[in-house]
């Protein structure tokens, strides 16, 4: 496919499915990143992860919506309707990325579902991503148990194929992308294992420096302690033996952090209600009081 030849003009819709009630060809759009036949993928993270701001995020022009499933006070239903605004009202132009908030099979089943690719937090042992796998993927082909909902691609409606010789679930396998994150030094030490056991079924990886930091004992995103950037240096050192393409995080600018990375998210919310609280402080210092009026109503 060549879908990477209009990604100039259509941005993601390049790579959107036939019906946007599905996901993306997200799988894809990754791997071409990562052969540098498009620019990495430019992420913005919905981190209140409320109907109304990814809505607005939808239209911002990002590559993919992160919406934060994990660390919001966001049910279902409002994850499903994230994913939906970002999709249409993005015609395409944007995929949704949810960050489930556990390994349950549900959890992963609704992201799916409600047409988006996922990212699974504290990736630690070769079981727990085979029980991701099986519970993301159709059919004992892929090692899968995932159910498949009844009601989500209705025949004649949204189960229209990017390829009509196989079948609808057959090619939702190949169309959502799936990002695990290491979180942990654990997850570190157990990656060339993961990615031996089920690397050919996800599609990138996302290092987790604040939880594993935290873990570790260790303040803040980012630290030059040697246990931490020895543990830093052998995760590399994994994604290359295996092939697989990293991704993160790439703040205020510093493009430094976003080197040889698929996928990059550049900004958020919160991030960006941050940066106002210098406008607030700018305010209080250069805004002067009014000039006293004497008295107003006999005050």
């Amino acid at each position: 496919m060549a879908e990477y030849l209009e990604v100039a003009t259509k941005g993601m819709a390049a790579y959107r499915a036939p019906s946007l009630t599905q996901p993306h060809k997200a799988r894809q759009a990754i791997r071409d990143a990562y052969a540098g036949k498009i620019n990495p993928l430019i992420g913005y993270y919905c981190g209140v992860s409320s109907i109304p701001t990814g809505r607005i995020m939808a239209q911002m022009g990002a590559d993919i919506v992160w919406v934060d499933w994990e660390h919001s006070a966001c049910g279902v239903e409002t994850m499903t309707a994230i994913v939906h605004d970002v999709q249409f009202m993005s015609e395409g132009r944007t995929m949704p990325f949810v960050r489930i908030p556990d390994h349950e099979h549900a959890s992963i089943a609704y992201a799916l579902d409600a047409g988006a690719s996922i990212v699974i937090p504290q990736i630690e042992t070769v079981e727990q991503a085979q029980h991701v796998i099986a519970a993301a993927k159709f059919g004992s082909t892929r090692k899968g148990n995932r159910s498949a909902p009844p009601c989500r691609w209705l025949p004649g409606i949204g189960d229209s194929c990017i390829d009509p010789t196989r079948s609808i679930w057959q090619n939702l396998n190949d169309q959502a992308a799936i990002i695990f994150q290491i979180e942990s030094e654990e997850g570190a030490q157990n990656l060339d294992a993961i990615l031996t056991a089920v690397g050919d079924q996800i599609d990138a990886v996302w290092l987790g420096s604040l939880d594993m930091r935290v873990s570790m004992g260790y303040d803040s995103f980012w630290g030059s302690e040697p246990r931490f950037l020895e543990v830093v240096e052998a995760y590399l050192e994994t994604l290359k033996k295996h092939d697989m393409p990293s991704t993160g995080m790439c703040l205020n600018g510093d493009w430094a952090k976003g080197a040889n990375k698929a996928f990059v998210v550049v900004g958020g919310d919160a991030f960006a209600l941050l940066g106002d609280m210098a406008l607030i402080n700018g305010a209080r210092k250069n805004l002067a009081p009014l000039p006293a009026k004497g008295k107003i109503n006999g005050h």
